[in-house]
């Protein structure tokens, strides 16, 4: 059994309570009073943001109620032809609707295909060429080049990275500056384990900071969770997955991600 699992573990063995759906039932029943209590005596920024949270979650609600409503529109009964001569315009008025429900059906195949690639942090502030490089100038005493550039922020490189010749690397990425491992949550399981990252996949600021592997917050790595055991929907353990990171690796002296499941 997985690491933390010691509830689960203790359930399994021993059981639960004679009373325990009642329990989950009740505590159920008393969170709107508690919803409704918080709402009334919080104050300051913890009201702002418990309002702001209580507010998405009741338009998701309200969603989710039309949705149900939509659900079974099939359309209009089959009357008899009226005795009376109909003028053209209300010809229209009962045609199937089914259109309605159909419309949902397609927001909501849309939505869950944005929410396949939806982020933890969906914006993030952009890094300018002049924060992320230092200009060193090489060559003789008399005429010095400034062509060079020195990478400021932590970066990525794989096992197998050699050096260009000093005469032609134009990007210089310091030895102090590289990562090999990151501390990746895990959103569901609420665990934190260290994995090797395998890849830079998307640097948000710039095409450029993806090709040199730059690691700045907000970026998408891919790391390798085959400690983790999970498994794909084939039945064989997942071996690299993608992650945000969620922190500013050169103020922390470490780099934080969160697993995108």
């Amino acid at each position: 059994m997985p690491q933390n699992e010691y509830i689960e573990r203790h359930t399994k063995l021993h059981g639960r309570r004679l009373d325990h759906e009642e329990r989950t039932r009740k505590k159920a029943a008393r969170e709107g009073h508690k919803a409704s209590e918080n709402a009334q005596n919080l104050r300051g920024l913890r009201a702002k943001l418990y309002a702001k949270e209580r507010h998405a979650q009741k338009i998701q609600m309200r969603k989710k109620i039309k949705q149900h409503e939509e659900r079974n529109v099939k359309g209009a009964p089959d009357e008899k032809e009226p005795d009376n001569p109909i003028p053209a315009y209300l010809l229209d008025r009962n045609n199937p609707t089914s259109a309605k429900a159909l419309s949902s059906q397609i927001k909501n195949k849309r939505a869950e295909k944005a929410a396949r690639f939806s982020v933890p942090i969906p914006k993030v502030k952009g890094i300018s060429e002049e924060e992320l490089f230092k200009v060193v100038k090489t060559g003789k005493k008399i005429a010095k080049k400034g062509w060079k550039r020195v990478v400021t922020k932590p970066t990525f490189v794989g096992p197998d990275f050699t050096r260009r010749p000093v005469k032609y690397e134009r990007f210089i990425r310091p030895m102090g500056l590289r990562y090999k491992k990151a501390n990746v949550t895990h959103p569901t399981l609420n665990v934190t384990v260290q994995l090797p990252i395998l890849g830079v996949k998307k640097n948000p600021s710039n095409p450029l900071y993806t090709q040199l592997g730059v690691l700045s917050k907000g970026t998408i790595i891919e790391v390798n969770v085959s400690d983790l055991g999970i498994v794909t929907a084939s039945g064989k353990i997942a071996w690299g997955r993608y992650a945000q990171i969620t922190n500013n690796p050169e103020n922390d002296g470490c780099l934080n991600a969160v697993l995108l499941v």
